[in-house]
């Protein structure tokens, strides 16, 4: 059985933390606090949370905070773990962006802007990788879910497709077919 936060104040220092390490890739980070360090949530938890916040409007991340904020505490529970997310983020967005007011002329800002664009993407690359073994227990297999997120990169990346025709169709599609094979 999982941990769990023994107070809001545990819960509102414990997504503090995770969205001031997390800058611009809170994801990974998410992950190793709450599965690996903390303990709140299993790896499969983990992804089945995420699948749902995904879907939701707004950051997964912040989706994510509410969602578990809520399991354990309530609606107090996901308003404290929102406020974690979100308020000494942006008192640092704030001062960073007061700061880049007056660097932005300088061409060595917008290369580091650019450098951390590619760190991103490879803390997101490298979360997926680190919960492929969840995908073990999907009710679509590891083969077809690899094979959706094959063609959501392709539909996206590659083809430019917008977003929301490709979360409704491949989304939609995903989701009618986990129903049917747990149906069965």
């Amino acid at each position: 059985m999982p941990n769990r936060p023994q107070s809001l104040a545990q819960l509102y220092l414990a997504f503090a933390r995770l969205a001031l390490q997390g800058f611009g890739g809170v994801l990974a980070v998410a992950q190793r606090e709450l599965v690996e360090r903390l303990g709140w949530l299993s790896k499969e938890e983990f992804v089945e949370t995420l699948a749902i916040a995904q879907v939701l409007p707004g950051p997964n991340v912040v989706n994510l905070s509410m969602m578990i904020g809520d399991r354990f505490f309530g609606l107090r529970g996901a308003i404290v773990a929102l406020a974690g997310m979100l308020l000494a983020p942006a008192a640092v967005v704030l001062g960073l962006a007061a700061v880049y007011g007056e660097l932005a002329r300088h061409p060595v800002a917008v290369d580091a802007l650019r450098g951390m664009g590619a760190v991103a993407a490879g803390l997101i690359l490298a979360t997926g990788i680190k919960l492929l073994p969840a995908l073990k227990t999907s009710p679509l297999g590891r083969p077809l879910a690899l094979g959706l997120a094959l063609l959501a990169f392709v539909a996206i990346g590659l083809l430019r497709w917008p977003l929301i025709h490709v979360l409704v169709v491949l989304g939609g599609g995903g989701m009618a077919l986990a129903w049917w094979r747990l149906k069965r």
